[in-house]
Protein backbone atom coordinates (compact mmCIF):
# COMPACT_ATOMS: atom_id res chain seq x y z
CA UNK A 1 0.00 0.00 0.00
CA UNK A 2 1.54 3.59 -0.77
CA UNK A 3 1.46 5.93 2.40
CA UNK A 4 -0.43 8.93 0.83
CA UNK A 5 1.22 10.49 4.22
CA UNK A 6 4.48 10.18 3.63
CA UNK A 7 4.06 10.95 -0.01
CA UNK A 8 2.59 14.42 1.07
CA UNK A 9 5.57 14.74 3.22
CA UNK A 10 7.86 14.29 0.66
CA UNK A 11 5.89 16.76 -1.39
CA UNK A 12 6.09 19.53 1.53
CA UNK A 13 9.93 19.30 1.93
CA UNK A 14 10.35 19.58 -1.49
CA UNK A 15 7.94 22.72 -1.98
CA UNK A 16 10.08 23.92 1.00
CA UNK A 17 13.64 23.69 -0.12
CA UNK A 18 12.34 25.38 -3.38
CA UNK A 19 10.66 28.04 -1.59
CA UNK A 20 13.82 28.67 0.65
CA UNK A 21 15.88 29.21 -2.27
CA UNK A 22 13.57 32.29 -3.95
CA UNK A 23 12.06 33.66 -0.85
CA UNK A 24 14.60 35.53 0.37
CA UNK A 25 15.73 36.60 -3.82
CA UNK A 26 15.57 40.45 -4.59
CA UNK A 27 13.41 41.55 -6.75
CA UNK A 28 15.57 41.99 -9.86
CA UNK A 29 16.62 38.16 -9.32
CA UNK A 30 12.78 37.09 -9.96
CA UNK A 31 12.84 38.80 -13.60
CA UNK A 32 16.40 36.08 -14.48
CA UNK A 33 15.54 34.06 -17.09
CA UNK A 34 15.55 30.32 -16.73
CA UNK A 35 17.06 27.41 -18.71
CA UNK A 36 12.92 27.28 -19.85
CA UNK A 37 12.68 29.66 -23.34
CA UNK A 38 11.03 32.96 -21.84
CA UNK A 39 10.65 31.93 -18.52
CA UNK A 40 11.95 33.70 -15.77
CA UNK A 41 12.16 32.77 -11.85
CA UNK A 42 9.02 34.19 -11.24
CA UNK A 43 7.25 32.31 -14.41
CA UNK A 44 8.67 29.26 -12.84
CA UNK A 45 6.96 29.58 -9.25
CA UNK A 46 3.64 30.84 -10.89
CA UNK A 47 3.81 27.49 -13.12
CA UNK A 48 3.88 25.37 -10.05
CA UNK A 49 0.61 27.85 -8.36
CA UNK A 50 -0.77 27.12 -11.73
CA UNK A 51 -0.69 23.20 -11.44
CA UNK A 52 -1.14 22.99 -7.85
CA UNK A 53 -4.72 24.85 -8.75
CA UNK A 54 -6.12 22.97 -11.55
CA UNK A 55 -4.66 19.40 -9.74
CA UNK A 56 -6.55 20.91 -6.47
CA UNK A 57 -10.10 21.52 -9.58
CA UNK A 58 -9.40 17.88 -10.40
CA UNK A 59 -9.22 16.63 -6.58
CA UNK A 60 -12.32 18.50 -5.91
CA UNK A 61 -14.47 19.47 -9.15
CA UNK A 62 -13.79 17.40 -11.93
CA UNK A 63 -16.39 19.66 -13.92
CA UNK A 64 -14.28 22.94 -13.41
CA UNK A 65 -10.86 21.44 -14.29
CA UNK A 66 -12.58 20.00 -17.31
CA UNK A 67 -14.09 23.47 -18.26
CA UNK A 68 -10.30 25.04 -17.76
CA UNK A 69 -9.25 22.52 -20.13
CA UNK A 70 -11.75 22.86 -23.07
CA UNK A 71 -12.22 26.70 -22.07
CA UNK A 72 -8.42 27.35 -23.06
CA UNK A 73 -8.05 30.12 -26.27
CA UNK A 74 -4.98 28.05 -27.10
CA UNK A 75 -4.59 24.34 -26.24
CA UNK A 76 -1.12 24.43 -27.49
CA UNK A 77 -0.31 27.73 -25.43
CA UNK A 78 -2.03 26.20 -22.32
CA UNK A 79 1.52 25.89 -19.56
CA UNK A 80 2.69 28.98 -20.96
CA UNK A 81 -0.50 31.05 -20.32
CA UNK A 82 -1.54 29.30 -17.11
CA UNK A 83 2.09 30.12 -15.82
CA UNK A 84 1.26 33.81 -17.38
CA UNK A 85 -2.18 34.61 -15.77
CA UNK A 86 -0.58 33.47 -12.08
CA UNK A 87 2.10 35.76 -12.32
CA UNK A 88 2.28 38.59 -9.34
CA UNK A 89 4.66 40.56 -7.34
CA UNK A 90 7.09 37.93 -5.18
CA UNK A 91 5.38 38.43 -2.01
CA UNK A 92 1.50 37.54 -3.92
CA UNK A 93 2.66 34.90 -5.79
CA UNK A 94 4.67 33.19 -3.26
CA UNK A 95 1.68 33.88 -0.81
CA UNK A 96 -0.31 31.98 -3.42
CA UNK A 97 1.71 29.41 -4.54
CA UNK A 98 1.88 28.71 -0.74
CA UNK A 99 -1.91 28.92 0.07
CA UNK A 100 -2.96 26.83 -3.68
CA UNK A 101 0.16 24.14 -2.38
CA UNK A 102 -2.04 23.57 1.21
CA UNK A 103 -5.09 23.53 -0.28
CA UNK A 104 -3.78 21.12 -2.38
CA UNK A 105 -2.81 18.42 0.13
CA UNK A 106 -5.35 18.85 2.05
CA UNK A 107 -7.51 18.03 -0.70
CA UNK A 108 -5.55 15.27 -2.15
CA UNK A 109 -5.17 13.94 1.86
CA UNK A 110 -9.17 14.14 1.73
CA UNK A 111 -9.64 12.00 -1.60
CA UNK A 112 -10.28 8.34 -1.48
CA UNK A 113 -7.17 6.16 -2.28
CA UNK A 114 -9.19 4.71 -4.96
CA UNK A 115 -10.27 7.41 -6.78
CA UNK A 116 -9.09 8.63 -10.28
CA UNK A 117 -8.59 11.99 -10.68
CA UNK A 118 -8.78 13.73 -13.96
CA UNK A 119 -5.72 15.16 -16.02
CA UNK A 120 -4.33 15.81 -19.34
CA UNK A 121 -4.85 13.00 -21.06
CA UNK A 122 -5.08 10.35 -18.14
CA UNK A 123 -6.94 9.75 -14.67
CA UNK A 124 -4.69 9.51 -11.77
CA UNK A 125 -5.07 8.18 -8.09
CA UNK A 126 -4.04 10.89 -4.97
CA UNK A 127 -0.58 9.33 -4.85
CA UNK A 128 0.42 9.34 -8.38
CA UNK A 129 -1.31 12.86 -8.34
CA UNK A 130 1.57 13.36 -5.48
CA UNK A 131 4.20 12.11 -6.76
CA UNK A 132 3.63 13.98 -10.16
CA UNK A 133 3.30 17.21 -7.73
CA UNK A 134 6.57 16.22 -6.80
CA UNK A 135 8.08 15.54 -9.58
CA UNK A 136 7.58 18.86 -11.32
CA UNK A 137 8.52 21.00 -8.00
CA UNK A 138 11.53 19.12 -8.20
CA UNK A 139 12.09 19.60 -11.92
CA UNK A 140 11.14 23.24 -12.06
CA UNK A 141 13.55 23.49 -8.90
CA UNK A 142 16.27 22.60 -10.88
CA UNK A 143 15.30 24.87 -13.55
CA UNK A 144 15.31 27.88 -10.50
CA UNK A 145 18.56 26.88 -8.62
CA UNK A 146 20.36 26.93 -12.90
CA UNK A 147 19.36 29.93 -13.33
CA UNK A 148 20.61 31.37 -10.04
CA UNK A 149 23.81 29.21 -10.10
CA UNK A 150 23.12 27.64 -7.09
CA UNK A 151 23.92 23.68 -6.68
CA UNK A 152 21.63 21.28 -5.40
CA UNK A 153 22.24 18.43 -3.41
CA UNK A 154 19.70 15.26 -4.57
CA UNK A 155 18.07 13.42 -1.77
CA UNK A 156 16.11 10.58 -1.40
CA UNK A 157 13.00 12.15 -2.77
CA UNK A 158 14.35 11.92 -6.07
CA UNK A 159 13.28 8.39 -5.89
CA UNK A 160 9.77 9.19 -7.13
CA UNK A 161 10.75 11.01 -9.57
CA UNK A 162 12.94 8.03 -10.31
CA UNK A 163 9.67 5.29 -10.27
CA UNK A 164 7.41 7.62 -12.01
CA UNK A 165 10.10 8.40 -14.71
CA UNK A 166 10.14 4.09 -15.09
CA UNK A 167 6.58 4.27 -15.14
CA UNK A 168 5.60 6.50 -17.91
CA UNK A 169 7.93 4.40 -20.20
CA UNK A 170 5.24 3.93 -22.88
CA UNK A 171 4.04 7.49 -22.13
CA UNK A 172 6.99 8.32 -23.44
CA UNK A 173 7.17 6.26 -26.88
CA UNK A 174 3.00 7.47 -27.35
CA UNK A 175 3.55 10.92 -27.03
CA UNK A 176 6.41 10.10 -29.53
CA UNK A 177 4.03 8.79 -32.00
CA UNK A 178 6.21 4.97 -31.88
CA UNK A 179 4.62 1.93 -31.28
CA UNK A 180 4.66 0.34 -27.43
CA UNK A 181 7.94 -1.77 -27.38
CA UNK A 182 6.81 -5.04 -25.92
CA UNK A 183 10.57 -6.51 -24.15
CA UNK A 184 10.56 -4.98 -20.79
CA UNK A 185 13.53 -2.40 -19.63
CA UNK A 186 15.10 -2.51 -16.23
CA UNK A 187 16.49 0.12 -14.46
CA UNK A 188 19.31 0.07 -11.58
CA UNK A 189 20.41 3.35 -10.25
CA UNK A 190 23.14 4.65 -8.11
CA UNK A 191 21.12 6.21 -4.98
CA UNK A 192 22.43 9.68 -3.38
CA UNK A 193 23.35 7.60 -0.64
CA UNK A 194 24.74 4.83 -2.57
CA UNK A 195 22.07 2.15 -2.07
CA UNK A 196 20.59 1.03 -5.74
CA UNK A 197 17.69 1.45 -6.65
CA UNK A 198 15.71 -0.97 -9.01
CA UNK A 199 12.82 -0.60 -11.30
CA UNK A 200 11.53 -3.86 -13.82
CA UNK A 201 12.06 -7.54 -13.99
CA UNK A 202 15.53 -8.61 -13.05
CA UNK A 203 15.77 -10.98 -16.35
CA UNK A 204 15.08 -7.94 -18.99
CA UNK A 205 17.56 -8.23 -21.51
CA UNK A 206 17.33 -3.96 -22.00
CA UNK A 207 18.98 -2.44 -19.33
CA UNK A 208 19.34 1.27 -18.32
CA UNK A 209 22.12 1.72 -15.47
CA UNK A 210 23.68 4.90 -14.72
CA UNK A 211 23.27 7.73 -11.42
CA UNK A 212 19.48 8.27 -10.22
CA UNK A 213 20.03 12.46 -10.76
CA UNK A 214 21.02 11.82 -14.30
CA UNK A 215 18.52 9.63 -14.71
CA UNK A 216 15.61 12.28 -13.06
CA UNK A 217 16.99 14.77 -15.36
CA UNK A 218 16.58 12.59 -18.47
CA UNK A 219 12.88 11.93 -17.89
CA UNK A 220 12.15 15.59 -16.94
CA UNK A 221 14.10 16.97 -20.33
CA UNK A 222 16.54 18.74 -17.91
CA UNK A 223 19.66 16.90 -19.64
CA UNK A 224 20.43 15.60 -23.29
CA UNK A 225 21.13 12.02 -22.56
CA UNK A 226 24.85 12.75 -23.93
CA UNK A 227 25.17 15.18 -21.02
CA UNK A 228 24.77 12.22 -19.08
CA UNK A 229 26.15 9.27 -17.07
CA UNK A 230 23.38 6.94 -18.20
CA UNK A 231 23.74 3.65 -19.99
CA UNK A 232 21.22 1.68 -22.38
CA UNK A 233 22.35 -1.79 -22.91
CA UNK A 234 19.59 -2.93 -25.51
CA UNK A 235 17.65 -1.22 -28.20
CA UNK A 236 14.67 -1.42 -26.29
CA UNK A 237 16.43 0.89 -23.67
CA UNK A 238 18.21 2.78 -25.68
CA UNK A 239 15.12 3.98 -27.83
CA UNK A 240 13.37 4.88 -24.70
CA UNK A 241 16.59 7.00 -23.53
CA UNK A 242 15.51 9.37 -26.36
CA UNK A 243 11.94 9.50 -25.83
CA UNK A 244 11.63 9.71 -21.94
CA UNK A 245 9.23 12.08 -20.37
CA UNK A 246 7.69 11.80 -17.46
CA UNK A 247 5.02 14.61 -17.67
CA UNK A 248 1.96 14.34 -19.40
CA UNK A 249 1.22 16.02 -22.34
CA UNK A 250 3.00 16.22 -25.53
CA UNK A 251 6.72 15.54 -26.33
CA UNK A 252 8.29 18.94 -25.21
CA UNK A 253 11.37 20.55 -26.52
CA UNK A 254 14.14 18.93 -24.76
CA UNK A 255 17.52 20.67 -23.98
CA UNK A 256 20.02 20.41 -26.46
CA UNK A 257 23.68 18.65 -25.37
CA UNK A 258 25.80 21.19 -23.95
CA UNK A 259 28.37 20.34 -26.52
CA UNK A 260 30.76 18.32 -24.41
CA UNK A 261 31.75 16.42 -27.49
CA UNK A 262 30.42 12.91 -25.95
CA UNK A 263 28.23 10.60 -27.73
CA UNK A 264 25.59 8.48 -26.14
CA UNK A 265 26.72 5.75 -24.34
CA UNK A 266 25.11 2.50 -25.52
CA UNK A 267 26.23 -1.33 -24.28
Amino acid sequence: MVDLTALLADLAAESAQLDALVAPLPLVEWDRPTPAPGWTVAHQIAHLAWTDHVAHLAATDAAAFFASVTDAPDPARLVDDGAAAFLAPPAELLARWRDGRAALAAALAAAPPGERLPWYGTGMSPASMVTARIMETWAHGEDVAEALGVGRAPTARLRHVAHLGFRTLGHGFAAHGRPMPAAPVRVELAAPDGALWTFGPVDAADLVTGPALDFCLLVTQRRHRTDLALVATGPVADEWLDVAQAFAGPPGAKRAAAGSGRTKETA
